[in-house]
């Protein structure tokens, strides 16, 4: 009897383990999925953010109303980051790149003084840029502003796209994630429907049976959980190790919100399968109970 008993122990615990590792395989995928969207967000905010709009100033603006006409555009909402380039430096860049002076043979300084913009991530579409670019216009001694409308479409049309297939494969994955947890779960609460059965027949409240089920799949998730959250924390420390510049959109509120989700996830999804399994059961007679 002992040893009967011993090995049903046995047996339930192996299928609890079994549970919290099918369940934490599922919720590092998971995990995956809501990391990817989130980095994806930042690097669509990051690759727009780099994107350059220079504005070419007229040949007899000055130094001090160079600096003064980027003091008043650097207020404007959009404006993420300015860089004046004077002439001077423009000739002194130019010198370095082509390996002699230019002016040396002209007689003057051929460059113009220019500002370099780059705009907030909100900003950096072909839609903005056109009000941007007769806005910036207005102000005095401002000449041509150019920038890569090409490269601004392709950045903007590439991102959209990657947008879209990452939230379908979200859905998807998320379908897919709570049908397999789903299995698992009611595997697990299969080995006991006669015990259901039993509690139910003695005069147990539905409730009363539900509860101890729900729970243990509650600890169940969470531990699983806690796993998952370990194998993404070491995948992103060893992505980290190999390019450290992967900090610049992978930032701590990323890795919080996909820790936090993974978690909720764990419980959440874990406690709705044991909830629904133990409801199939409890809603069988005795004779289905053998049928399946």
């Amino acid at each position: 009897m002992g040893k009967k008993r011993k090995t049903s122990r046995n047996r339930h615990g192996l299928q609890v383990i079994t549970l919290c590792i099918s369940t934490a395989m599922v919720l590092v995928l998971l995990g995956m999925v809501v990391f990817s969207v989130l980095t994806a967000r930042n690097l669509s905010t990051y690759v727009k953010e780099n994107l350059v709009v220079t504005m070419m100033l007229q040949d007899d603006i000055t130094n001090p109303e160079a600096q003064q006409l980027c003091s008043m555009i650097h207020h404007r909402p959009y404006i993420n980051k300015i860089t004046y380039i004077s002439k001077e430096a423009a000739l002194k860049e130019q010198t370095e790149a082509m390996g002699t002076d230019p002016s040396e043979f002209i007689g003057t300084n051929p460059f113009l003084a220019s500002i370099e913009l780059q705009l907030k991530g909100d900003y950096a579409n072909s839609d903005s840029l056109k009000w941007i670019t007769k806005e910036l216009k207005k102000y005095p001694k401002v000449g041509d502003i150019t920038y890569q409308q090409a490269l601004v479409n392709s950045v903007n049309d590439n991102l959209q796209k990657i947008s879209l297939v990452l939230f379908v494969l979200a859905v998807l994955l998320t379908f897919v994630s709570f049908s397999l947890i789903n299995n698992t779960v009611r595997l697990g609460i299969y080995a006991r429907r006669f015990s259901i059965h039993t509690m139910k027949l003695v005069g147990a409240s539905w409730n009363f049976i539900r509860y101890p089920f729900v729970m243990r799949a509650i600890v169940v998730g969470m531990i699983a959980a806690l796993v998952a959250i370990v194998v993404l924390g070491t995948c992103v420390y060893a992505l980290y190790s190999y390019e450290p510049g992967i900090l610049t959109v992978v930032t701590w509120d990323i890795a919080a919100i996909t820790a936090i989700s993974v978690f909720l996830f764990g419980i959440i999804i874990t406690a709705i399968c044991s909830s629904l399994s133990v409801n199939k059961f409890l809603k069988m007679k005795a004779g289905d109970l053998y049928k399946i």
